[in-house]
């Protein structure tokens, strides 16, 4: 458990979720700076919950070293348990979260969301696997689409803007689906396995298979399917950026072009994707984030209001 401040410093508490972020995440870290400081200092809030979760239930240590855990059922009741004294509004003592209490209670965000995140990783805990693309995209939206909601209630967007969140989901979608084809070798290592079944069954791999090395040929077709769904709803979330206040938009659209660059990296490598995991480096962030601040400019020009891709998955009402 990790130590946090008194209930009422604040300060302490968004210096700590700003150190989390900084380990845990250089992508995320980067895009935030682009925030307005209130903005800024709750998209931290946000994040410190959300890599303590993911830690706690995956055995990590701010997203590295995931390991196969032994007590999974145990990990996702003590993270409950502590998210919902956070969202009742009781000092909880650990930082991430007490770092949920301020920002859920700062932004009226609805309890349902914190709620889905943690059924995303009661799926991990029960070894769940994906049988469809819809199952994939079910837990997509429990592990990210739904950080994108959190997120944009945090950039000011009302609870009950449907038409924003959907797009604020697809950027979670987005980043989750490149993610996933970025960490095919990891996952596997660890048990987990997010392409669904039917795609592996299609190329004649069985379920309890070993994807790597005997797979790369078709592991790199599946990573380019990812890539390709993912390019789809990070397509779809420019599309909310017009809605979005200048300084939001900047830092949302930083964070689509280098998680966007992830997914098209693996791709583009085919076989040789999983060889070393693949990054942004700090050179190409900063080309990201100028890239973005020209679009964040022009967004309502580039990303005119057009409907909602019908066949793009929706998140659940």
């Amino acid at each position: 458990m990790s130590a946090t401040p008194p209930p009422d410093d604040r300060a302490a508490l968004v210096a700590s979720a700003h150190a989390s972020i900084v380990r845990g995440s250089k992508s995320f870290a980067a895009a935030s700076t682009l925030f307005d400081p209130a903005t800024r200092e709750r998209a931290w809030l946000l994040y410190a919950w959300c890599r303590a979760c993911d830690d706690i239930a995956d055995g990590q240590d701010h997203g590295h070293g995931m390991t196969r855990v032994d007590d999974a059922p145990a990990r996702l009741a003590d993270l409950t348990a502590r998210t919902e004294a956070a969202l009742a509004g009781r000092h909880v003592g650990d930082m991430p979260f007490d770092a949920l209490r301020l920002v859920a209670a700062e932004t009226h965000m609805p309890p349902a969301w914190p709620r889905d995140l943690i059924a995303g990783f009661a799926l991990d805990a029960a070894e769940w696997r994906p049988r469809t693309e819809a199952d994939l995209y079910r837990y997509c939206y429990h592990v990210a689409g739904v950080v994108g909601c959190m997120m944009a209630v945090v950039m000011g967007v009302p609870a009950d803007d449907d038409a924003t969140l959907d797009r604020a989901c697809d950027l979670g979608m987005a980043f989750q689906l490149a993610n996933i084809a970025r960490d095919v070798a990891e996952d596997d290592a660890a048990g987990r396995r997010y392409l669904p079944a039917d795609w592996l069954a299609d190329h004649g791999i069985g379920p309890d298979e070993p994807l790597l090395p005997g797979h790369a040929a078709t592991l790199a077709i599946l990573a380019r399917r990812l890539a390709t769904r993912a390019a789809a709803f990070e397509a779809s979330a420019r599309r909310g950026t017009p809605a979005l206040p200048p300084r939001a938009a900047w830092a949302v659209l930083a964070a689509a072009n280098i998680y966007g660059a992830i997914g098209r990296t693996v791709a583009a490598r085919g076989e040789r994707a999983w060889d070393t995991r693949v990054t942004t480096s700090k050179a190409a962030k900063i080309g990201f984030i100028l890239k973005a601040a020209y679009q964040a400019r022009r967004r309502t020009a580039l990303y005119p209001p057009a409907p909602r891709d019908p066949a793009l998955w929706t998140r659940p009402r």
